[in-house]
């Protein structure tokens, strides 16, 4: 994802203007004023998925807020968002969110609650992060502004925080991380934050939340050594890839694993 094309951003913009028009590859490369060739690699290389896919992730971000904003019923939201089928935008939704639409859109009293359990906790780390023999993948985050809360970083498969990462982590505090285990693959390191400030429903819908990815895709090879990873957490732009995964997941599983890890 090296090099910056202003007409991709224009594109994205427009994708966002439209986003319950059905919009073709070719509408989209008119746009842009390419051939849909050039266009789809243009794109591609910017934002490291195709047009189409993107805008398949922009549109269940839309439901998403939806949900969460409206009374309408999810059959007619999938319907809004380009879906004919509610077996298909259920399956799209949780695949990609974590949970069905129907559980998102009664999520809020849970979300509020794992998030308190998160202040609760005193000097807290993951237990699952801590060094191995395997290749690790490790860095340092910071934020380009002041900011108290807890950091939420993993290591994705797409370069859209979409699905459970493969690894993932939250941290009560910037400064370092470290995967440890790290299985051969090529990885997406994409991070944001919640502020303490924050109500549940901000990070149900982070639209607003600080955020930082990696430049280039990660690869991670058994002989070959991994680059240190350094990440600066910054107000969200118009192409930001929209955060998906349902983030009071992420918190919940990770005060599983502290819960289980005291247990022992």
């Amino acid at each position: 994802m090296t090099g910056r094309y202003a007409e991709v951003e224009e594109v994205v913009a427009y994708m966002h203007q439209r986003i319950y028009e059905p919009l073709s590859l070719a509408d989209l490369a008119d746009q842009a004023g390419y051939s849909r060739y050039h266009f789809t690699r243009i794109f591609k290389q910017q934002m490291g998925v195709s047009p189409l896919y993107y805008i398949s992730a922009l549109r269940l971000q839309k439901a998403k807020d939806l949900l969460l904003q409206t009374d309408l019923r999810v059959r007619d939201i999938g319907m809004e968002i380009g879906q004919q089928s509610l077996g298909t935008f259920t399956t799209r939704f949780t695949e990609r969110v974590g949970m069905t639409p129907s559980q998102f859109r009664n999520f809020l009293p849970q979300a509020g609650d794992h998030f308190q359990s998160l202040k609760k906790l005193s000097n807290w780390s993951d237990p699952g992060s801590i060094i191995g023999d395997s290749p690790n993948v490790k860095g340092t985050i910071k934020a380009s502004e002041p900011f108290s809360g807890v950091v939420l970083i993993g290591l994705f498969p797409k370069p859209i925080p979409e699905g459970f990462p493969l690894y993932g982590t939250l941290m009560s505090t910037l400064g370092e991380f470290c995967f440890k285990g790290v299985s051969p693959g090529v990885y997406y390191l994409l991070a944001t934050s919640v502020s303490w400030r924050m109500q549940a429903r901000d990070f149900l819908l982070p639209h607003k939340t600080l955020r930082a990815r990696s430049k280039k895709p990660i690869i991670v090879e058994a002989s070959t050594r991994i680059p240190y990873q350094e990440l600066t957490l910054c107000p969200p732009r118009l192409d930001d890839p929209p955060i998906l995964i349902s983030l009071p997941l992420l918190m919940n599983n990770f005060l599983q694993r502290v819960k289980q890890h005291s247990n022992r």
